[in-house]
């Protein structure tokens, strides 16, 4: 082996890649390359049985694509993690513009699935525009509230509530409820964050609040979940039901790997439903390391966000965790049968490309952000004062 290969991780190593090494958090790091590992262990699990159901020939096809996914995945989520905050705030403004632009053609040219127009089809593959805006969304609008507090003319509360509700009509144009309610508390998350004062984060809380409830009178299919998870022996609960059935069945340390029976009758084993196939093939134990690992990268993060003395940099990168950590907790309610069904997928281990990449471009983000440079963790006084938007 060669010296410079031997020492190519090396604290004096200057290279892009072994800066990037010794500056990001390795243990963000390593529980995200854990649960991407996870997902294609998952996959495996779960593609049989959905390539049966579906009718494709190879039982394994699904599982194929999700190892080039997770490698996709992973490149951008290293990409992106490499960033300076400069290129994190361009890389958000130009992917917030393709992603709304997509959004605003889906009614046109999008692909139409269980009632909703959410994706783009091209050369072989389905993108979710919606699921790249959300990272870029919070990185704008942390900026925003960044610049607003600087007291030089730009409306930044403004200008952050515009990006925000342009997104928010666009997804229920599509619908997308679950979304929305996902951005609205990554939103509010970064709006509290950023030092507003309390009443208006209240105000933006009972708006939230109403609007959610107004869904249930605005769209059937919301209306129509609602009732079923109200109202189970009144409605067809089959996917709910077969997937609390599986997690039962796991007990404490699972059937075993292949070993799984009511993965057959799940539907969308491989996508939102994949964290049933986990507990039943590998038990309570397993399905707690999954929340464990999550909790880990979100109780991590905010602390390293935290401590960062940017407020633009502690705003965008605490919103960022946030919304993963809420994603996680809406795919595993929904598994558990704690909360009406919604479409959204478990980060890095459900099966889907636009999930995975999106995943990445999230994480990197923030990884991007809480890495340690010269005066990034100097101390400071904190966000803003509570009256800095009076």
């Amino acid at each position: 082996m060669k010296p410079s290969q031997a020492h190519a991780f090396a604290r004096s190593d200057r290279s892009p890649l072994g800066v990037w090494w010794w500056t990001t958090d390795r243990w963000l790091l390593g529980a995200v390359a854990v649960l991407i590992g996870l997902g294609i262990l998952l996959s495996f699990a779960a593609s049989p049985a959905a390539a049966a159901r579906m009718n494709v020939g190879d039982p394994f096809h699904f599982a194929l694509r999700q190892c080039v996914f997770a490698v996709a995945g992973a490149g951008v989520l290293l990409i992106v993690s490499m960033l300076d905050v400069r290129g994190i705030r361009r890389l958000a403004f130009f992917t917030y513009l393709a992603a709304i632009a997509l959004m605003i053609a889906l009614p046109f040219m999008g692909h139409s699935a269980k009632g909703a127009t959410r994706w783009v089809e091209f050369a072989g593959f389905t993108l979710q525009p919606s699921e790249f805006m959300k990272p870029a969304l919070i990185v704008l609008v942390a900026w925003m509230f960044s610049e607003g507090q600087k007291g030089e003319g730009v409306p930044g509360v403004s200008i952050a509530f515009a990006l925000y509700l342009t997104s928010v009509i666009l997804l229920l144009i599509q619908p997308d409820v679950g979304q929305t309610v996902l951005i609205t508390v990554a939103f509010g998350a970064a709006f509290w964050m950023a030092g507003v004062p309390l009443s208006w984060v209240m105000l933006l809380g009972g708006v939230a609040v109403c609007g959610l409830f107004s869904t249930y009178f605005l769209f059937s299919h919301v209306a129509d979940r609602v009732n079923r998870f109200l109202r189970p022996e009144a409605a067809d609960t089959h996917q709910v039901d077969r997937a609390a059935e599986a997690i039962a069945a796991g007990g404490l340390f699972g059937r075993g790997p292949g070993e799984g029976v009511m993965k057959r009758h799940v539907p969308d084993l491989h996508t939102d439903f994949i964290y049933s196939v986990a507990a039943e093939e590998y038990g309570l134990v397993f399905s707690l390391i999954v929340i464990s690992l999550f909790a880990v990268i979100v109780t991590r993060g905010l602390y390293k966000a935290m401590k960062l003395s940017n407020p633009f940099e502690q705003v965008a990168a605490a919103g960022l965790f946030v919304m993963v950590g809420q994603q996680a907790i809406i795919n595993i309610a929904v598994n558990l049968n704690m909360i009406p069904t919604k479409g959204m997928t478990l980060p890095f281990i459900s099966y889907g490309g636009s999930s995975l990449m999106a995943s990445g471009l999230t994480v990197g983000m923030a990884l991007a952000l809480t890495r340690r440079r010269p005066g990034a963790y100097a101390p400071a006084e904190g966000l803003a004062k509570a009256g800095a938007f009076a």
